[in-house]
């Protein structure tokens, strides 16, 4: 029997440590959490210092035993968890189960990495339990139960029963909210740009731009500032056109110069889901689920179940001196020393940082993605060369760029040209770091010729263009992550799971890959933020996190941090007892709709699921339907191939679905159907509404696995006029509103106004 035990969390690095520390060790997981608070009360005692009464997780009695009987035969117990305050606590639980059990010795051990020096450091190198970390975690738990538990059922008494509010979650919601808010009040405002045809002599045309009126910067609309211009109307554009079809136009100065693109850092959690979803179009959990598998060790075949990356949540871009010199060798040797900077390039890690650990990168450089590529999961492959890259990227020097910009000077006017050339690739060779399209700006594009100062040039065409200015984009799941980041709410650790509740609790849905709230997630928002505006305030959450952070770090209490909130916590929750039906009496909604069973009015109500209609005469008659809007929205063309009556659309736990109008005497359903073949020639099937694992929506066909036609975006039976592509899909983007692209060409053309446009507004599978 071995003499030494090492527990870890997870089952899946069991395969890999084993391999790396031998025969010596017997390795166990916990499987996450061994205790927690009851599920069935509080668990918290305010009046005694907050104690927080733990108790084993049910379903855990198995593990706990195989735990402390394989403590009792070991000499030495090695507490492995992962190297987080979540990982503390759990090491500090075992240890307290185990104490009473067992003499062994127990020591805690963490390594950034499953690699064999990192784990036999670790091992030579034990520590003692960080108990400020514990207490750092013990805080947030006790902060989250006491909210969880006292505001939920206040939205039961105002809302409907089973929905639930949480301390970090409910304030993103209220990101998610505010900005529909501000899309849904915005006033577009007009301005004017003028794009212009140039020549010199009998050269090609190149393209300059209005860049100043009178010596004013021409600006979009909304845009402020001294010595600033809007062009705000037609006329306005027409007087300038005028001017300069009258003007002499003449190159008032030419200026070239260098320009350099730094290397993006390393990844940390946050920029590793905003990139993956951007490049992978991965949700936050599915990279984290990903991410943990690549860290906790693939089977390599003959070299056995190996760690590929670094720790996947951290907050730091921190890279160890070994790794450093690891990846400017590999730099050197792959591409040269061209591409090598005389140092190391250093990446500043933001003050808020725990800097705990290293950033997320490469364990072992001489595994390329491609030597791995047969040895893992497409997805697994896919992050993996995203990590891979972006580290190797971080360490390389600069991209230039040789940027020409031409003054033309019109009169009163002055215009702008400008090119950029790419003289070096640096790190682009390898890695070019994507943006949101919300941020995304128009690149100077095409050629100038060689002009110098006081060349005259002939205006060939005037382009004037109409714009109006647009509303803030719904957030991506990627850009709520950044937000999140930016404004210091949760940390690397919680953001996949903070997204994921408020998606799988129907508080906010994906549409066109954007969140966007739903009726049931404006109300649950209205009613926290009304009635606790400072407790879901993201100024004061993030305050909050830097108490925690103070916590873990040694320098506050933990008990008085959760003392300082409660008081005035419960002094809001007394206030509001008396308040909770005039509030839910303030939810609902008179109707001028009749009850058909007992011909009272109908009234509108809250549910889990939104909005409905229910009879006023409740409890006496419990007629309930759906809102006259969404029985429209909701209708279908199709009807029920059993019994003859129409095709509703309805919503399950595994997103929409078509269920006979009959229901319950006729309980057929079936997938949602787009009004439209399957665009593949041979085949006859339909194109309908599917999910993947992760609930994330795509279209493809009825008749599948025969055929294999998806599309991530909507298809649309309409023929590609450029190429004749038997369908385009359907976009929404914020540079270029509603549109159809091909997906062959990547033509595009707006949505027709048309009745075809009638036709498309139909199709349910919009709302996604």
């Amino acid at each position: 029997m071995a003499k030494n035990l090492l527990i870890v969390e997870s089952p899946a690095k069991t395969r890999t440590l084993s391999r790396i520390l031998g025969k010596d060790f017997n390795i166990l997981a916990t499987l996450g959490h061994i205790c927690d608070l009851p599920k069935s009360k509080l668990g918290i005692e305010p009046e005694n210092n907050f104690s927080l009464n733990y108790q084993p997780i049910k379903g855990k009695e198995d593990t706990l035993a195989e735990l402390e009987e394989a403590a009792r035969e070991a000499d030495t117990v090695y507490l492995a968890p992962d190297p987080d305050r979540e990982g503390e606590a759990i090491a500090w639980h075992v240890a307290s189960q185990l104490e009473s059990v067992t003499t062994a010795d127990l020591k805690r051990v963490t390594f950034n990495e499953i690699t064999e020096p990192a784990v036999l450091d670790a091992i030579e190198n034990p520590r003692e339990l960080n108990l400020n970390k514990v207490n750092a975690q013990q805080a947030r738990r006790a902060l989250d139960r006491l909210v969880g538990y006292t505001v939920s059922p206040f939205l039961w008494k105002t809302i409907a029963r089973n929905l639930s509010a949480g301390r970090v979650q409910s304030v993103a919601l209220r990101l998610v909210c505010e900005r529909e808010t501000e899309i849904n009040g915005f006033t577009p405002r007009e301005y004017w740009n003028l794009e212009v045809s140039l020549t010199k002599g009998k050269r090609k045309p190149f393209t300059a731009r209005l860049y100043k009126v009178d010596g004013k910067t021409v600006v979009k609309a909304g845009e402020r500032g001294k010595n600033k211009i809007t062009i705000s109307s037609k006329a306005d554009m027409g007087e300038i056109t005028k001017a300069l079809g009258d003007a002499t136009l003449r190159v008032d100065e030419v200026k070239t110069s260098r320009r350099r693109r730094q290397p993006a850092p390393p990844f940390i959690t946050s920029t590793l889901q905003q990139e993956a979803a951007r490049k992978l179009s991965y949700s936050p959990k599915q990279t984290m689920g990903l991410a943990q598998k690549l860290y906790e060790g693939v089977d390599m075949g003959g070299d056995g179940p190996t760690g590929l990356i670094t720790y996947m949540r951290t907050d730091s871009v921190r890279v160890s001196d070994q790794a450093i010199q690891a990846v400017r060798e590999h730099i050197e040797n792959e591409f040269g020393v061209d591409y090598l900077p005389t140092k190391p390039v250093k990446h500043g890690t933001k003050k808020s940082a725990q800097d705990a650990h290293e950033a997320i990168r490469p364990t072992y450089l001489d595994r390329p993605p491609q030597s791995v590529r047969k040895l893992l999961k497409r997805n697994e492959y896919r992050l993996y060369k995203l990590i891979w890259e972006r580290f190797l990227a971080s360490q390389m020097k600069p991209a230039e760029y040789e940027v020409t910009t031409a003054t033309i000077a019109a009169d009163k006017l002055t215009l702008r040209a400008s090119a950029q050339k790419q003289v070096f690739d640096g790190f682009l060779k390898v890695y070019q770091e994507s943006i949101d399209s919300d941020e995304a700006e128009e690149q100077a594009a095409g050629r100038l010729p060689k002009l110098k100062d006081g060349d005259e040039l002939t205006l060939k065409k005037l382009n004037p263009v109409q714009s109006f200015t647009k509303p803030p984009g719904r957030f991506s799941e990627a850009s709520l992550v950044k937000q999140l980041e930016k404004d210091g709410i949760g940390r690397p650790s919680t953001y996949a799971s903070i997204i994921t509740t408020l998606k799988d609790r129907r508080y906010v849905e994906l549409t066109e890959r954007r969140l966007q709230p739903t009726d049931l997630g404006e109300a649950v928002n209205r009613i926290l933020v009304d009635n606790f505006p400072d407790l879901f305030n993201v100024g004061f959450t993030a305050d909050m996190e830097l108490q925690l952070d103070q916590v873990e770090q040694g320098d506050y209490d933990w008990v008085r941090l959760l003392g300082d909130f409660y008081g005035p916590f419960m002094d809001t929750i007394d206030d509001l007892k008396d308040r909770a039906e005039e509030i839910k009496e303030s939810m609902t909604e008179k109707t001028d709709e009749v009850c058909e069973k007992c011909g009272l009015p109908m009234i509108i109500k809250w549910g889990r699921n939104g909005r409905f209609l229910a009879c006023s005469g409740y409890p006496d008659c419990r007629s309930t339907r759906p809102l006259p809007e969404e029985e429209e929205r909701n209708k279908t063309n199709e009807t029920c191939e059993k019994c003859g009556a129409p095709m509703v659309i309805k919503v399950g736990r595994f997103g929409r679905f078509m269920a006979c109008s009959a229901y319950p005497d006729c309980k057929n359903t079936k997938p949602v159907t787009l009004d439209m073949h399957c665009p593949k020639s041979d085949c006859n099937g339909k194109v309908i509404e599917r999910q993947t694992r992760s609930k994330r929506l795509f279209y493809g066909c009825s008749k599948y696995p025969k055929c294999d036609f998806a599309s991530w975006d909507l298809p649309v039976d309409r023929k590609c006029p450029v190429c004749d592509h038997d369908y385009m899909v359907f976009k929404n983007t914020k540079s270029r509103g509603e549109h159809y692209r091909c997906p062959e060409c990547k033509h595009t053309m707006d949505v027709p106004t048309d009745q075809t446009e009638q036709e498309h507004q139909q199709q349910p599978q919009r709302v996604g």
